[in-house]
């Protein structure tokens, strides 16, 4: 690829986050306007739990594919593509009549939103080849991520209270339209110098183990978790897994090398990105559910309680990133752990009278600790891995924040669903308790794994890892790739 003048490569940069803000706004504005859905198209728990989970199932599987894709056939044309399949789901969306129609369409902004993600990413750190350059940019593009999620239940809220929850995707029309125009005209098309092969089996059997424990989760409390349905559908789930690691083994070109997870950090990474977006996302589902449901607040001053998420993760996310660039991800991961499972515990004793500034604690802690992890992620988990498998992994890490987002709504909705007794009012904070309890673990979770994955054990792990990866006799492509990927910096 030519050389581009720096000034370009930033509007690049912001071409591709504007795209994945309006994603990321998107994901978490659906929240706030939960209750709207649930009364206007008469939906119960069950339904509003696949409301979210439809759009973040879809792009956890699809993920590694688009940006195989993107290799493949060109990253800024897939970039393209994704956009304006994100922008046709977002308007049939806003038309859907019914629930099933509207998570259908959810699932096909999941389509769309998988082809954007991963291969924004491609675009940034081939476009920025410096490390220190791009370790920045990744930085920026993390933070922005962050920050629309958080931003999006004010933004969501401020659109239900001037017309309907229909708007929260009328919005992204025009945006996504505006994108794909300057990403035709301003990014430069660029392709994998040997594109990986094509893993159909591999994406069956991953996407069999995804959709399989989210449905046991989210419907077991309607069936039974120990009626038979729930039992096979976690068996084969189980099975798929089994499969997907023995297949992929054998494999030249893996979907998903297995030995990745040899390296702490890269393991740690996964299970950190799992557990803080299911500490978000779990965390945006009960929060919605007791202001409107149990407070029978507006959505927009529920939107506006949760002001302080966004506006901590815009302070700190940034900062993050830097911090990562220039000393490493160790102390943003652990103060990330800390600050989430505080967070929740605040909110471990919940009821109809907990003061409003208690909340409002709780949720300038929250952003604080999304904000600190969102930028290390990635960077955690591609330390010390080979170029040629940094983007690789790189598309992992994007697609655990997605099944963490996902499992986050199942398990938490799931939890408090089967708990609920007696009016919203008393019963749905009380039904809380344990969800909160669950996000406090999260949290705790993300502060040792953040210890283990940063000191020299890990590295050297990491090392090891990266030494049979590029062994000739065990390289995943046939040929070696010039692709830059993503520095490992620390």
């Amino acid at each position: 690829m030519p050389e581009i003048a720096q000034r370009r490569r930033y509007l690049i940069l912001v071409i591709c986050c504007m795209s994945l803000f309006i994603v990321g706004i998107d994901n978490t504005a659906v929240n706030v306007a939960l209750p709207s859905i649930q009364r206007d198209l008469k939906a119960p728990v069950s339904g509003l739990q696949w409301t979210i989970d439809a759009y973040t199932l879809t792009l956890a599987s699809l993920l590694i594919l688009a940006g195989s894709l993107g290799d493949r056939l060109g990253r800024r044309r897939v970039f393209m593509t994704g956009t304006s399949l994100f922008v046709v789901g977002s308007a049939l969306c806003a038309v859907a009549p019914n629930l099933g129609a509207l998570v259908g369409s959810r699932a096909v902004q999941g389509v769309g939103g998988a082809m954007m993600n991963p291969v924004a990413m491609s675009i940034i750190t081939n476009v920025f080849t410096d490390a220190k350059d791009r370790a920045k940019a990744i930085g920026v593009w993390s933070a922005a991520f962050g920050v629309s999620m958080a931003a999006g239940p004010v933004v969501g809220g401020l659109l239900l209270s001037a017309t309907s929850w229909r708007s929260i995707f009328w919005v992204n029309v025009p945006v996504g339209i505006a994108a794909v125009v300057l990403t035709g005209v301003f990014v430069p098309e660029s392709k994998a110098p040997t594109a990986r092969r094509f893993d159909p089996v591999g994406q069956v059997l991953g996407i069999t183990f995804l959709a399989g424990i989210t449905y046991a989760i989210i419907e077991a409390p309607r069936v039974g978790w120990m009626s038979g349905r729930t039992v096979a559908v976690f068996v084969v789930a189980i099975a798929a897994a089994a499969g997907f690691v023995a297949y992929e083994l054998r494999r030249a070109q893996p979907l998903i090398d297995p030995r990745f997870f040899r390296s702490l950090p890269f393991s740690g990474a996964t299970l950190m990105a799992v557990s803080g977006f299911l500490a978000l996302s779990g965390f945006l589902f009960m929060n919605t559910l007791y202001l409107q449901n149990a407070l029978g607040y507006s959505a927009l001053k529920a939107g506006l309680l949760t002001l302080p998420i966004a506006v901590a993760s815009v302070i700190v996310g940034p900062r993050s990133g830097r911090w990562v660039a220039n000393h490493g991800p160790r102390v943003p991961l652990i103060a990330a752990g800390v600050l989430l499972a505080l967070a929740a515990l605040l909110l471990t004793g919940l009821s109809a009278t907990t003061p409003v500034a208690l909340l409002l604690v709780a949720y300038a802690i929250l952003g604080l600790g999304f904000g600190t992890l969102n930028p290390p992620i990635t960077n955690t988990a591609v330390s010390g891995m080979p170029r040629a498998q940094a983007g690789v992994a790189a598309a992992v890490a994007s697609t655990s924040r997605q099944v963490g987002q996902t499992l986050g709504v199942a398990i938490i909705g799931s939890v408090v669903v089967a708990r609920a007794t007696g009016p919203a009012r008393t019963g749905l904070p009380a039904a809380s308790h344990a969800g909160w309890w669950i996000l406090v673990g999260c949290g705790l979770a993300v502060f040792v794994l953040g210890m283990l994955t940063t000191g020299k054990r890990a590295a050297a792990t990491a090392a090891r890892t990266a030494a049979r990866l590029t062994e000739p006799s065990e390289r995943t492509t046939t040929e070696p790739t010039t692709e830059p990927g993503i520095a490992a910096l620390r």
